[in-house]
């Protein structure tokens, strides 16, 4: 039989085969390539958090009870902390603050009764506070600052991607904090009343604390 009546003898049918062959071989090979290359991610897990884009609602919800837990641990008696700030601010700072580059932070713990309020801040007569120093507490409905966020000091820029996810950080926090703190407490109704708050406040006037709660409870 001839090569051109003869399909397995022919040299194009050879070569097409050589080529099939070929092109199989490099295809597993990819395809191993890419199975080896790929990560298996978890719905739910950090790692799929991370893929989906930053959620300020999740980052409030996991870190405000950590925020919570520090500073309750951390907190100083209002009237001994206003004492030792009054005393040596430097010594009372190095002692019980917390470095932050617009003033140092402060966890205070507190029993007073409440006065007069405006716009959800209210100020606290504190027992044993030196003469002219004055204690007010936010309530909401707007929580402003950055203070639970800068209160441990552990939480820095450096962890986020941007300014615009620092900032939604801290919104965040305050958020969390007013659903699981404010939340059950009769804000538009405190004057008179006695409060036990576990709070952070920044140093900016040592005789007028605003503090953030991350505690409150009406005695």
């Amino acid at each position: 039989m001839s090569l051109a009546t003869n399909p397995a003898a022919s040299p194009f049918g050879s070569r097409r085969t050589r080529r099939t062959v070929a092109i199989a071989a490099i295809a597993v090979v990819v395809v191993g390539a890419i199975a080896l290359d790929t990560k298996v991610v978890r719905i739910g897990s950090a790692e799929d958090e991370r893929q989906a884009g930053f959620s300020p609602e999740a980052y409030g919800a996991t870190a405000f009870p950590k925020i919570q837990a520090a500073v309750e641990a951390k907190a100083v008696d209002a009237a001994t902390l206003a004492t030792a700030l009054a005393a040596d601010s430097a010594a009372a700072t190095a002692k019980y603050g917390v470095a932050s580059g617009t003033g140092p932070l402060f966890s205070v713990r507190f029993t007073g009764t409440v006065g007069t309020g405006k716009s959800g801040i209210y100020t606290v007569s504190v027992e044993g506070m030196p003469a002219g120093d004055g204690i007010r507490v936010q309530t909401g409905p707007a929580i402003n600052g950055t203070e639970l966020r800068d209160a441990t000091g552990e939480i820095q820029f450096g962890q986020f991607k941007n300014q615009i996810e620092f900032q939604n950080a801290g919104s965040a926090i305050n958020k969390e904090m007013k659903k699981q703190v404010l939340a059950s407490v009769d804000t538009a109704n405190l004057s008179g009343k006695t409060i036990k708050v576990v709070g952070v406040f920044r140093l900016l006037n040592p005789k007028n604390w605003l503090v953030t709660p991350v505690k409150l409870d009406v005695q």
